[in-house]
């Protein structure tokens, strides 16, 4: 008897790592079925990826978007529903007909998608970091009681992921510490003192990965680092301490597992979205993904440095985060947000960017209590990117 193909909801297909997901289901159509997809703005890809992936259900954000994406559909003779609004969005991550969501949004507006698919013991093949990075604790609360099977899809997590054991309990007994690689970005070798002076086109131009503009930005400042640090203590349930960034600019090495007998665990391979993207949808199998091999005889050596507090001061911030009253953690990701758009269009500096995230956190330190609801850190969310918007008002006067 042939198994059912399992019934995918790519939240944020046409990105990167959307895209890099279908190109894997397209490698295993007995596999896998797309039951819905969502975009943001770019409507056009999406039409295209529907005609070939025919799924039943869309999600745009805005109304006004609808009724000619609908005719364009109907005129190519496909019967997708066409859905709007964040409501939606989350409706598709719960959907009954949904086996797995590959949670793609990038920032802190994939959250609600992303809790709404733990509580409905979704299989979640996690993408968008920020969903920890602003949940924290409250997200995985709701990963344990909706039951949901959580997989990291971040290249580092994941070769974390695939360095343990599957029985989570035998983690603590296991793990003296984590390491997570960071190719440095861009500028790892630039003066620092010409740092200000960079352009959005220079940072978005990553050595290694293909990715978004906004997360090449924040590869450049080693925020998206950060980030990871901060992902990395909630999906393995660590201590500040135990997690430990090392530069490897070849990017091959993607992280390491230390044991309690000073084993090393790494899981290595081309640096391509795909291999961890395949690995979460097949798990606990591992099937083609479409990535190149590895090949040893003609790689280069593999070199490894410690970050640099000069360089990329806002690495550090992630620590300090962690050690701070929940919820410290989103507003730090808020900050970074918006420092980050307003760098993209040019209205501060690339070295603003730590300045914001720094002085944001520096007036809003977070009140809110044990265990808050995930409301009142989407409403911490707002008042963080007011409080950034303030920062930056001033550094532009």
């Amino acid at each position: 008897m042939t198994p059912r193909r399992q019934r995918l909801a790519i939240l944020g297909s046409t990105g990167s790592i959307g895209t890099s997901t279908l190109d894997v289901v397209a490698l295993h159509p007995e596999r896998f079925e797309v039951f819905g997809l969502t975009a943001f703005r770019r409507v056009d890809l999406l039409l295209e990826q529907c005609r070939r992936f025919r799924p039943a259900v869309v999600v745009v954000p805005d109304e006004a978007q609808a009724p000619p994406l609908r005719a364009q559909l109907a005129a190519a003779g496909l019967k997708t529903e066409v859905r709007t609004g964040a409501g939606a969005l989350a409706e598709l991550a719960a959907a009954p007909e949904v086996d797995a969501v590959m949670a793609a949004i990038v920032g802190a507006a994939g959250l609600p998608a992303c809790m709404a698919a733990a509580r409905a013991g979704k299989r979640l093949l996690l993408a968008n970091k920020e969903a920890l990075v602003v949940g924290g604790a409250s997200f995985m609360r709701a990963v344990a009681q909706g039951g949901a099977t959580l997989l990291p899809i971040d290249s580092e997590h994941s070769a974390i992921f695939q360095c343990l054991p599957e029985d989570r309990g035998a983690w603590p007994r296991r793990i003296d510490h984590i390491v997570l690689t960071a190719s440095g970005g861009p500028f790892r070798e630039r003066e620092h003192a010409t740092l200000a002076d960079v352009t959005p086109a220079q940072a978005v131009a990553h050595p290694n990965w293909v990715m978004g503009p906004k997360i090449s930005v924040d590869s450049a400042t080693m925020m998206n680092k950060a980030l990871e640090v901060i992902e990395a203590r909630w999906l393995f349930d660590l201590k500040p301490e135990q997690i430990r960034v090392v530069i490897h600019p070849q990017s091959i090495i993607h992280s390491m597992v230390v044991c309690r007998d000073a084993s090393v665990l790494a899981q290595l391979g081309t640096p391509d979205m795909k291999v961890p993207i395949a690995y979460g949808l097949a798990f606990p199998e591992r099937v083609e993904s479409g990535a190149p091999s590895l090949d040893f005889l003609s790689l280069k050596p593999l070199t490894f440095f410690e970050p640099d507090r000069v360089r990329c001061p806002g690495l550090f911030l992630a620590w300090d985060a962690l050690r701070a009253a929940e919820g410290t953690t989103a507003v730090l990701n808020a900050a970074n947000e918006m420092a980050v758009a307003a760098f993209l269009e040019g209205t501060i500096r690339f070295t603003d960017i730590h300045t914001v995230n720094a002085e944001t956190l520096s007036r809003l330190p977070p009140a809110l209590g044990a265990a808050p609801h995930v409301d009142d850190l989407i409403d911490l969310d707002q008042r963080a990117r007011a409080t950034a918007s303030q920062v930056m008002q001033g550094l532009a006067r």
